[in-house]
């Protein structure tokens, strides 16, 4: 199959290159009125339940945020797919070899990546594979550490079926499987990147306390620099930050003492308010978006 990022003269594995196209489900799309956010809130273990028009007004704002930044926004709309079809970047995984389609634990998003498919379809964005249950990977448990790394987490979102699949379908890629805590159990919202954003090729956000030993001094001994995110601030995703260009970071306004302690690397923190849309759901901006493209 042909590198797709030669065809589209982009970058895609990794994190940290320029961003240029992103695609996103509005909130609008995702949460579909007051009445349905009301029946799903509680089954999904959001935190309260979200606000359905502010939650509108919050994605307006984090939408023009990212096209002020240069970002070309692709959309995903219509479709019944629950609140948590919100947080786009968990139903694939992209690769130079293109789109790989996600298995996700969570039952009430088992037709994410499926609705994501027949999106990916239409823009002409090629789909390498698909993983097959009784695998489960969700793509907010694979990060890009380098170009020919990838690190994926195994918890309760991501299983070692879902991960041998992914190194079937990427035999060129060096994955590294990383054992999650249980934290707060299987019920709870936890990803690899909750605990870990990338920030720049040798710079890296974490929250330490949760993150296994051998896997951080792996980072430490690849050479990467670590900011840590303060205990205060972990709940309230501090440590989930997208990169838009190296140094250059979309962060959820709240979070100050991580902030200041990104902006002291030298790395540009840009915020957005994110309380109906990233807080009561538990998933920052890494979550809210699946990039396509990366220079």
């Amino acid at each position: 199959m042909a590198d797709i990022s030669d065809s589209q003269g982009s970058l895609l594995q990794t994190e940290v290159g320029n961003l240029e196209r992103v695609l996103l489900r509005h909130a609008r799309d995702a949460f579909g009125s007051s009445e349905l956010v009301k029946a799903q809130w509680k089954g999904l273990n959001y935190l309260s339940q979200p606000r359905f028009d502010e939650a509108c007004r919050e994605y307006d704002q984090f939408a023009e945020l990212l096209e002020r930044l240069g970002v070309s926004l692709e959309w995903m709309e219509g479709g019944d797919l629950g609140l948590d079809s919100v947080y786009v970047r968990d139903a694939s995984i992209i690769s130079d070899r293109g789109i790989i389609l996600c298995a996700m634990e969570k039952g009430a998003r088992s037709l994410e990546p499926y609705a994501q498919g027949r999106v990916f379809e239409r823009l002409g964005v090629p789909v390498h594979g698909k993983i097959e249950q009784t695998g489960t990977i969700e793509g907010g448990d694979v990060t890009w550490l380098d170009y020919r790394t990838l690190a994926v987490g195994r918890g309760y979102r991501t299983n070692e079926n879902g991960i041998g699949q992914l190194r079937e379908l990427l035999p060129d890629v060096d994955i590294l499987s990383v054992s999650l805590p249980h934290f707060r159990g299987p019920d709870d919202v936890f990803h690899l990147m909750s605990m870990l954003s990338p920030l720049d090729d040798d710079l890296l956000l974490v929250y330490s306390p949760l993150m296994p030993v051998p896997f951080r001094s792996l980072l430490l001994e690849r050479g990467f620099s670590l900011i840590e995110v303060p205990e205060q601030e972990f709940a309230s995703q501090g440590c989930n930050v997208l990169t838009i260009a190296p140094r250059v970071a979309v962060a959820l306004d709240g979070n100050p003492e991580t902030r200041r302690r990104m902006e002291a690397a030298g790395v540009e923190v840009h915020t957005y308010v994110g309380n109906e849309i990233s807080v009561k759901g538990c998933g920052g901006p890494t979550c809210l978006t699946r990039p396509l493209e990366r220079y």
